[in-house]
């Protein structure tokens, strides 16, 4: 290929243009992946520009996002000034490519660790706990993650609920993380990077583990797998204050609680517990969400159609044994859209944005968004002074 300096300089363009695709799993421009193996600009230039070449080295052969890398690239060399058309070239990383890349996206370090229980980290993690299953905690983690995410929030979401997991469904993820060796680039679902042992397991197999297969199942989760930096972590919980609590509190001691619970008496009382686990692990507990508040009549009248005062009632006495003001973060309607979102996996706040149930949901999660970073487990830089 001659080296004239038109050429030299069109491909140089060409490698600029492309520092602005970025990878679809691993959110970083795919030049300073080193995805870029070659820029070739052929002679057989014509009246409405070149014919280019751009070779690119994906992660893995299969790599399930290679179609939208491909279309994008193309978009972009035939976007520079000069190139008639582009062509992609499909290779894949040798193995000392994918080490190199995986060092790179871990900053340097060699094994794999939690970026999240690091003392420099900014992630707000949030534990969402329930003392009992069906009150909807994983509809709510759902909608929280998503309401973020669409206000330009890098949101992360581990369905930490091994043996009752339903994020995937919920968020419409249906693949598995791809895998870069030891490490995992997670899918992706309306802006938020998600794992769950879900897309592990055939379809309707159980999960039949012990508390030490939990645990390190969530360590995996946390460590090995590619979450970048995030802004907000969400950890669906399963009901209770069983291994998982206790594995949460031990990887994540910056994580704090919320707690979801109904309106119902018999569920705040279990609920209370799932909060109150808390002051056995340290963690804070930032508030309430009460679920299916009441269903909205035609005439505008609710029908409380699980009592009234539970949410409330966890707060209150959340407040009294963790020491902390303990709010009742929002009421949500019992509402047919958060339903039919979360079997279409299109969260209601995205689906049905003007719905009741969307607006509280949204609410709380503007609310959780702006609270600071607590300073449990940070580094405070702070020198002891002698006197």
């Amino acid at each position: 290929m001659s080296t004239a300096p038109g050429r030299t300089e069109l491909a140089d363009r060409v490698r600029t243009a492309l520092a602005s695709v970025v990878d679809p799993e691993i959110r970083r421009p795919i030049t300073e992946l080193d995805m870029v193996r070659s820029v070739e600009v052929h002679d057989d230039a014509g009246p409405d520009g070149a014919r280019v070449t751009v070779g690119i080295d994906l992660t893995i052969a299969g790599c399930p996002m290679k179609s939208t890398l491909v279309r994008e690239v193309t978009a972009a060399t035939v976007a520079v000034e000069g190139v008639s058309s582009a062509d992609v070239d499909l290779g894949v990383m040798t193995a000392e490519q994918r080490q190199a890349l995986r060092s790179r996206l871990r900053g340097g370090a060699g094994d794999p660790v939690i970026p999240f229980a690091q003392p420099g980290s900014l992630t707000k993690v949030y534990a969402i706990a329930s003392g009992k299953g069906g009150v909807g905690k994983s509809s709510v983690t759902a909608n929280l993650a998503a309401a973020m995410a669409a206000d330009g929030l890098s949101v992360g979401v581990v369905d930490a609920d091994i043996y009752g997991f339903s994020i995937p469904r919920m968020l419409g993820v249906d693949r598995q993380p791809t895998r870069v060796d030891s490490m995992l680039l997670p899918p992706i679902a309306h802006g938020v990077k998600v794992v769950s042992i879900g897309m592990f397991v055939p379809a309707g197999q159980p999960v039949v583990w012990r508390g030490p297969m939990l645990h390190r199942a969530l360590e995996q989760f946390l460590a090995d797998v590619y979450w970048g930096d995030l802004d907000v972590l969400l950890l669906d919980l399963p009901p209770g204050t069983g291994d998982i609590a206790i594995s949460v509190a031990q990887l994540l001691p910056g994580s704090e609680i919320i707690v979801v619970t109904t309106p119902q008496a018999a569920a705040a009382e279990v609920a209370e517990r799932a909060g109150s686990v808390a002051t056995q692990t340290s963690q804070g507990v930032v508030g309430v969400v009460e679920n299916m508040s009441w269903l909205e009549q035609p005439d505008g009248s609710r029908l409380e159609v699980f009592g009234s005062g539970g949410g409330q009632q966890v707060a209150d006495r959340l407040t009294a044994v963790v020491g902390t003001d303990v709010p009742l973060l929002g009421q949500v309607p019992l509402d047919v859209a958060v339903r039919t979102g979360g079997d279409d996996g299109t969260p209601v706040v995205l689906a049905e944005p003007g719905s009741a149930g969307a607006r509280v949901l949204r609410d709380v999660a503007r609310s959780l968004s702006k609270r600071s970073r607590g300073l449990a487990g940070m580094r405070l830089n702070l020198d002891p002074v002698s006197r």
